[in-house]
């Protein structure tokens, strides 16, 4: 049975993860959202020394859940003389993972522009990455942004993983708590509903966006 006197009393102790869930989720958005442009790009290059690596890499990811991830950078690696704390290794697991992802998020809304900017672009003498940078990463952003937002979501939610190695965000408090009381169904509510809220608190950025992109489409 759900324990409501229990879950209020453990909120605050739960939470104290929170930190570290955010940690998880918006450095590894960042820095995965940078490297899979890169990759992105690589991915649609007409040289097969760029994109054949860049879809060896993507493919990777796609194939390989991120828990093997987690387990191979924390407690593999060390077997070869690599060692991370927690903390590092999931960092470094959710980037490459995000990183893959994001790189054919970006690839096709780049893809979506068309081809006749790039022309018009060198014929007004801008460089690729002139263009890259001011005419067609722009546009491909009003393409881009749902989808790269349904990324972070997940990796929201996904970071919960970490728990697995032992990192201290919201699932391992959680299991914490559950273990200390004998009652991990009721801890296990509890941190749906702050998933829950908080996923829900993160998609209004979303949707402002969204509705900005919406008005600038129409303008155009």
């Amino acid at each position: 049975m759900f324990d409501l006197d229990l879950a209020i009393r453990s909120v605050p102790y739960v939470l104290q993860g929170l930190g570290y869930t955010l940690l998880i989720a918006f450095v590894s958005m960042g820095i995965g959202l940078v490297l899979g442009l890169f990759i992105g790009l690589a991915r649609s290059s007409s040289s097969l020394f760029l994109s054949l690596p860049a879809r060896l890499y993507i493919s990777f990811i796609r194939g390989v859940p991120i828990l093997v991830m987690l387990f191979l950078l924390y407690q593999g690696l060390p077997a070869i003389g690599i060692q991370f704390n927690a903390v590092t290794a999931a960092l470094i697991g959710f980037t490459l993972n995000v990183a893959g992802y994001t790189a054919e998020i970006n690839r096709s809304a780049i893809a979506s522009i068309d081809r006749g900017q790039w022309e018009a672009s060198r014929t007004l003498g801008f460089t690729y990455w002139q263009t890259l940078s001011r005419i067609i990463i722009p546009q491909g952003s009003l393409v881009a942004t749902p989808p790269l937002f349904n990324v972070f979501l997940d990796l929201v939610k996904a970071s919960s993983l970490a728990a697995m190695i032992t990192v201290p965000e919201l699932m391992q408090m959680a299991k914490i708590v559950g273990g200390r009381e004998y009652d991990y169904f009721t801890m296990y509510v509890l941190l749906a509903f702050i998933y829950w809220g908080l996923c829900t608190i993160l998609t209004i950025p979303q949707n402002y966006f969204e509705k900005r992109f919406s008005v600038y489409k129409q303008a155009t």
